[in-house]
């Protein structure tokens, strides 16, 4: 570009960051706005699957590539399948060398995007109220202080519930139908040996019907588990969330007839319960073209938790910042991004959608068996949902 753009990133998640990191590899500032006030502020998430054809393509581009497979665990890659009376169905574990999936905790792979990037870059404590587009381009960014900036490019990067995407879209993420209950287990191999043989050294499901169980392996001898099921938002009326045994029993009465050891998942988790209910975007989300405006990751393609929205948010992130580098103006980058984020968005939300309706019926009944038709392992259902606020 003929002269350097001032860019700012709503939103330090691994798109965003992976966006900066890009950019300033190529000498092209940028200031990241978060609102948490540091890195370490709130948990960061469980594990993640990263796709050799989608993640990790933009984490060589980030030139992060080696950094990402020292700290991985490709072992994380085995996944079991059982029914609700803990028959192994399915065990799918990874060739000797296979590099197609490794898995990394959430909190060490922002980490190694945030060292990645020039002191100063990301501005923590700094909520976003809106952007608004200015003549010429240019974008306006309102802080909650009261003080606003201008920049050549705002990137929403934020999530969910992105302050930055009424700007474009008037759309709001709708609940799927489907909530995921969080527990944890800590030291699992000594303390929850029972837990550990469940999960092994990577993910496991059990279902039935219109709920499932899932386990999934973390660094350092920790487990998350999900609770999943279909029904309504308010599952839990009259219910005090933060009453552990009261939800404790409410949930025990869902999973009524499963097999001890599956419900050991319910009865021995260390600490509280936390309610997730999961939203999603309309199918399709698109937009028209606003100058100085765009967005990438759960900000612009919301879908269900079935393993491809970290791997796409990382992927927009590296393109976009491509195409800033590679093209004489702003509009036309983002012509360029948009014309293919969006139609990839939209083929990956359909198969979402398709997936979780497979994986989460309408229906109580313990479905005929389980096909490997419906579980290939391309697609297996084996990455947590990331933290929505």
């Amino acid at each position: 570009m003929s002269t350097t753009p001032r860019i700012a990133i709503i939103g330090a998640g691994p798109g965003g960051l992976v966006c900066a990191r890009v950019l300033q590899q190529h000498g092209v500032p940028v200031t990241v706005f978060e609102r948490e006030s540091d890195l370490n502020s709130r948990s960061q998430g469980g594990t993640l699957d990263i796709h050799e054809d989608t993640g990790q393509v933009a984490l060589r581009a980030a030139g992060l590539f080696d950094r990402f497979l020292a700290l991985s665990r490709p072992e994380g890659q085995q996944w079991r399948l059982y029914d609700r009376h803990a028959t192994l169905i399915r065990h799918d574990q990874a060739d000797e060398g296979d590099l197609s999936r490794p898995e990394i905790d959430r909190g060490r792979l922002r980490t190694l995007l945030l060292d990645s990037l020039a002191p100063g870059t990301v501005r923590w404590g700094h909520c976003v109220r809106d952007v608004t587009p200015l003549p010429h381009g240019m974008a306006r960014l309102h802080h909650h202080d009261g003080t606003v900036e201008d920049f050549d490019l705002v990137i929403g990067a934020d999530g969910a519930w992105s302050r930055v995407r009424p700007a474009l879209s008037d759309a709001q993420p709708a609940y799927a139908g489907l909530t995921m209950v969080e527990v944890h287990f800590n030291d699992v191999d000594h303390r929850h040996p029972g837990i550990a043989r469940l999960v092994g050294g990577g993910t496991m499901s059990a279902k039935a019907g219109r709920r499932s169980l899932v386990l999934q392996r973390n660094s350092n001898g920790h487990v998350r588990g999900y609770i999943t099921f279909r029904g309504p938002q308010d599952w839990h009326a009259g219910l005090d969330l933060t009453d552990t045994e009261s939800v404790r029993a409410r949930l025990l009465a869902q999973y009524q007839g499963w097999d001890e050891s599956l419900l050991d998942i319910l009865r021995d988790n260390e600490g509280g319960f936390i309610n997730r209910p999961m939203f999603v975007l309309p199918v399709p989300h698109m937009w028209q073209r606003v100058p100085g405006i765009t967005l990438l990751g759960d900000a612009a393609h919301l879908m269900p938790p079935v393993g491809v929205g970290a791997n796409l948010s990382l992927l927009d992130g590296a393109e976009l910042a491509q195409s800033v580098i590679g093209h004489p103006t702003i509009d036309q980058a983002l012509d360029a991004y948009e014309s293919v984020m969006l139609p990839r968005a939209l083929d990956n939300a359909k198969t979402a959608q398709q997936m979780l309706t497979t994986l989460m019926p309408d229906t109580d009944s313990d479905a005929a068996a389980f096909p490997d038709s419906l579980w290939p392992a391309s697609t297996r259902p084996d990455s947590a949902p990331a933290h929505t606020s």
